[in-house]
């Protein structure tokens, strides 16, 4: 027998995690970021005479800020999921730093553009804040802390404008910059001090032509939509740009669903939450940057127009700046809604008050006050809607790709962003007035402009409709199950069904049993693959996976009063025996339970194996059919089979003997600890299986196979152990927790 390897006893224990600490210091990181993307509006009109360069070229110093972004964000993501986000998320705000000294240290337009570009690649930071906060924070915070860091992408917009406006008119322009450097250092320092590494990890190999399949898309798009103006919108470059877009996306989609392991799990994507929410995502970046763009025009032209009211950007930046903090304001509110009523009724709700504050704007622009009060009431539509979406991203895919889905869902809101900034610019340079010789957009272009994203928000609303709400279990038909008592609601079990080959399950039945192979629930998969089991009460369940023609699956998955997505593939039946055996050809079982169930999931009969393995059973109804064995401290073993009226099946059924992980889970004060999670994953990351400690704090995990193993406890601050396990071995492994809690 071997012994189990633990982790050394001089490896430093991790640092505590503080909520509050954790969420203001990636709060402020994600604020730093987006300040970072309006820094440079206040020099726009005079980088052609700072940079010795024309105002065509000039625009790349925006224009090189956004592609980067939109190629890192989801790379970075990905990235983070697979090596560590708290790493990628220094490297992101060190590209922002190392950006931001270029460009402090520029004096023509060649390092402007690679500095800004720098910047653009900390992009990344938002959705690795959220995916941090969801691995390290407890179940009662997250809402909040994940609204507040999604709301940053518009608070350090709005809070940037008028911080800039007024550092470039009372002081040289390069101060901008070495500004941002010297935030982005102490952001830097607050992550290194104050916030964990997740122990959350996906493993794997990154998938290189997928990383650049994506980037190559994205830069044709955004750089035709961003450029489309200046080049024409019918022009070959513009055109060629737009078709190469989507060849190069056709292309990289049919990639993705082919590789092991894609950059983007587009499957995954494609459930509905995932992707109407990210539709949304692209509609509320449309309707956010609508008002940004207009606004401080309106502000800044001249009161001969008859409309403008002739302030300077400082101004117009002070009257943006109520709306940022009235995202910020939103967040614990839109956290408050998403956990009563949903986040779906959040992102509606939003989409509304967006929609009411564009119309009021429409009829309410000739006052300072009156735009102050319009802009504040967007702010808060687009605070309860950006707090919503990451809610509902991580709700419907696993913990281990949670930076790569945020991170898409942010990258949806930037090619929304871009679409906005281009529509916008082509109404506002054809509807205009004749103002001393120089054309200037008009009133009327102005509401145009308006009612579009008033509509968009409209169209954000009709999208958001169609989410999923709280769903109720599928019953699957058949024989009714037998009365259960009645379970307290505490969570939930939801995925996806597919089959070999990466289609979608249809009409795949779930059962959900507990420890006492009673049933306790059942669903079935819809035309989408998915399923949900809803109502389970904390505990350990195996859930098993049947249908028609496929080999079974069945996996233990622990609940502790939330939710697990435990998606199956299933593979196709084989030929089964009559013994149970603890090896192939080896002895015979004596006292193995043998369940038989049908493709609707429902229990056929029952026996329990004879001194020399046999078991027989009588009445069982023709057609395909489920049997499992199930021994203590062994692997179970699950078949399918096809029982005819011509002849009974003689069936062997092996239950390999495996090792046993057992230990207690003990408090920091002392004492066995109640409720933890121990979660065990494999040399890959994947997770083996869960178990949740009972009254004493002691766990059991038998019929692991041979193999090493990472231990890990969640409901205190996240530890790991590592183990190893060979044939028949039981090892003894006692879980310390640290003073840390995570309530």
């Amino acid at each position: 027998m071997t012994h189990a390897l633990s982790r050394p006893p001089e490896t430093p224990a991790p640092p505590q995690v503080r909520p509050n600490a954790v969420v203001a210091a990636l709060a402020f990181g994600g604020i730093v970021v987006s300040l970072m993307q309006t820094l440079v509006i206040p020099l726009v009109p005079l980088l052609p005479s700072l940079l010795g360069a024309s105002a065509a070229d000039t625009t790349w110093a925006i224009t090189a800020t956004l592609l980067a972004a939109a190629v890192a964000t989801p790379t970075v993501g990905r990235l983070g999921d697979m090596y560590g986000k708290r790493r990628m998320l220094l490297f992101s705000i060190g590209m922002l730093i190392v950006g931001s000294v270029i460009c402090g240290l520029s004096e023509s337009l060649a390092p402007m553009i690679v500095g800004r570009a720098l910047q653009g690649l900390s992009a990344g930071v938002i959705p690795l804040g959220i995916s941090i906060m969801r691995d390290e924070l407890p179940a009662e915070r997250l809402g909040g802390a994940t609204a507040l860091m999604s709301a940053s992408l518009g608070v350090g917009g709005a809070l940037g404008l008028p911080t800039a406006a007024f550092i470039a008119e009372q002081a040289d322009w390069h101060v901008l910059f070495w500004t941002a450097a010297a935030l982005g250092v102490v952001a830097g320092a607050l992550v290194l001090a104050i916030v964990p590494e997740s122990s959350v990890r996906t493993g794997g190999r990154f998938d290189l032509p997928g990383a650049v399949g994506l980037s190559v898309a994205l830069f044709c798009l955004l750089l035709a939509i961003s450029k489309g103006a200046d080049w024409g919108w019918g022009s070959s470059t513009t055109l060629g740009l737009l078709g190469a877009a989507v060849v190069v996306l056709l292309a990289w989609g049919f990639w993705e669903l082919r590789t092991r392991q894609p950059l983007v799990d587009l499957r995954t994507s494609a459930r509905r939450q995932v992707l109407l929410t990210n539709c949304a995502s692209v509609v509320f970046g449309f309707a956010m940057f609508a008002m940004s763009l207009v606004v401080p025009q309106l502000l800044q032209l001249p009161e001969a127009t008859g409309y403008g009211l002739g302030q300077t950007i400082l101004v117009a930046g002070l009257v943006m700046a109520p709306n940022g903090l009235v995202m910020m304001a939103m967040a614990p509110l839109s956290a408050r809604v998403s956990r009563t009523m949903g986040p779906k009724v959040t992102l509606m709700l939003g989409a509304v008050v967006v929609a009411a504050g564009y119309g009021l704007t429409i009829v309410m622009m000739g006052e300072i006050w009156q735009l102050v009060i319009a802009s504040s009431v967007v702010g808060a539509g687009i605070g309860l809607a950006y707090g919503a979406m990451p809610a509902l991203v991580m709700g419907a895919v696993p913990v281990s790709e949670t930076a790569a889905a945020n991170s898409l869902n942010t990258l949806m809101r930037s090619i929304g962003t871009s679409i906005s900034s281009a529509v916008a610019g082509v109404i506002l340079a054809n509807l205009t007035i004749d103002l001393g010789g120089t054309p200037v957009p008009s009133q009327d272009g102005f509401r145009v402009v308006l009612a579009i994203g008033a509509i968009a928000a409209l169209a954000a609303l009709v999208v958001a409709s169609f989410l999923p709400g709280r769903r109720a279990a599928k019953p699957a038909p058949g024989p009714e199950p037998a009365p259960e008592p009645v379970i307290s609601p505490a969570g939930e079990i939801t995925g996806v069904l597919r089959v070999n080959g990466g289609s979608v399950l249809t009409g795949g039945v779930v059962t959900v049993t507990g420890p006492d192979g009673r049933q306790v629930s059942r669903a079935r998969s819809g035309v989408d693959g998915e399923y949900a089991v809803t109502g389970l009460a904390s505990g350990s369940y195996t859930v098993i996976v049947t249908a028609e023609g496929f080999h079974p699956d069945a996996t233990s998955v622990a609940l502790n009063g939330s939710g697990a997505v435990h998606d199956v593939t299933l593979a196709g039946h084989g030929v089964v025996t009559g013994v149970v055996r603890r090896a192939a050809a080896g002895a015979p079982v004596d006292g193995a339970a043998v369940t038989v169930t049908g493709t609707l999931g429902q229990v056929l009969g029952s026996t329990v194996s004879a001194a020399d393995g046999a078991f027989a059973l009588d009445g069982l109804p023709t057609g395909e059919a489920t049997v499992t064995a199930q021994l203590e401290h062994h692997r179970p073993c699950a078949v399918t089979v096809t029982l005819t009226p011509q002849r009974p099946v003689e069936l062997e059924l092996v239950v390999a003997a495996a090792g046993r992980l057992r230990g207690t889970v003990t408090a920091p004060g002392g004492g066995g600890l109640a409720g933890a999670i121990v979660t065990v994953t494999g040399a890959g990351g994947g997770q083996v299986a869960s178990v949740v400690t009972d009254a004493e704090g002691r766990y059991e995990l038998p019929g692991l196979k041979p193999g090493d193993y990472t231990v890990v406890t969640s409901l205190y601050r996240p530890s790991a152990h590592e183990v190893t396990l060979s044939t028949e071995q039981h090892v003894t492994l006692d879980l310390e927790l640290t003073s840390d809690v995570r309530r």
